[in-house]
C-alpha cells in the first residue's frame, strides 16, 4: 500500500540541516541550508519593514512563504556553489529546471491531493518581479555576503570566498530596492568594513563599489 501524507515532507526538513553550504572548501564555520533559510527570513523581515515604512505595500504572507521555502529543493540536489551556478546562464537555467521538476514530483507523491495546488504555489520559484520576490533575492544575497565576509574576516584566503563576496556585494547593489540598497550601503556596509579583519576587506569592498558608482 502506498501512503501519501505530510510525514515525508516533515522528515525531509531534517535533511536540510545536513546539507552544508559551499561544500568541499575549508571554512572556519559551517552553515547548513535550514539555518540559511531562517536567516534569510530574518533579513527579509527587517528590509521589508524598511520598504513598508518608505510607502511600499508588502504582502507579508507571500514574503514569509517565499523566504522559508526558497531553498527546499536543495533537499534533492544539495547546495551548488555560487561560482558554479553562475558559470553560465544556460547552466543556471538548467539547474532551476531540474529543481522545479523534482519539486513537482515530490509534491505529487508526498503532499495530500487536496493540498497540492496550495503547495505548488507555495513552493514555486520565489525570486520574481514582485517586491516580495526582490526582497527574497536581496535577503538571499545578504546571507551569502555575511557568510563570505565571516570567512574573509577570519583570514580564510580561499579565492572561492573572495569570489562569493564579490558576487554577493555586486548583486546586492543592483537589486531594484532603492530603500534597502541605500540602507545596506550606508549603514551595514559602513559598519562591516570598519571591523578589524585579517584580510583587507575595506580595500576589496572599495574596489567593488567603484564599479557601482551612482
Amino acid at each position: 500500500m502506498i501512503i501519501i501524507g505530510i510525514h515525508t515532507f516533515f522528515t525531509s526538513l531534517n535533511d536540510l540541516e545536513r546539507i552544508i553550504r559551499c561544500p568541499g572548501r575549508f571554512k572556519f564555520e559551517e552553515h547548513n541550508v535550514a539555518a540559511h533559510s531562517w536567516k534569510v527570513s530574518q533579513y527579509a523581515l527587517f528590509f521589508a519593514t524598511l520598504e513598508e515604512r518608505a510607502g511600499n505595500e508588502i504582502n507579508w504572507k507571500s514574503l514569509y512563504e517565499k523566504t522559508i521555502n526558497h531553498d527546499f529543493a536543495e533537499v534533492f540536489i544539495g547546495d551548488i556553489k555560487t561560482p558554479v551556478k553562475h558559470a553560465s546562464v544556460e547552466l543556471k537555467q538548467m539547474l532551476s529546471h531540474v529543481e522545479e521538476k523534482m519539486m513537482e514530483k515530490f509534491i505529487v507523491q508526498e503532499i495530500p491531493e487536496d493540498l497540492q495546488a496550495i503547495f505548488f504555489e507555495r513552493m514555486k520559484e520565489g525570486k520574481d518581479g514582485t517586491i516580495e520576490g526582490r526582497l527574497l533575492e536581496f535577503a538571499d544575497k545578504l546571507d551569502q555576503f555575511y557568510e563570505s565576509f565571516a570567512e574573509l574576516k577570519r583570514g580564510n584566503t580561499d579565492q572561492e570566498f573572495v569570489h562569493m563576496y564579490q558576487i554577493a556585494l555586486s548583486k546586492l547593489l543592483l537589486i531594484n530596492l532603492p530603500t534597502s540598497v541605500q540602507y545596506f550601503r550606508n549603514e551595514i556596509l559602513t559598519d562591516a568594513v570598519a571591523e578589524k579583519t585579517v584580510i583587507d576587506i575595506a580595500e576589496l569592498t572599495e574596489s567593488i563599489l567603484k564599479q557601482h558608482i551612482d
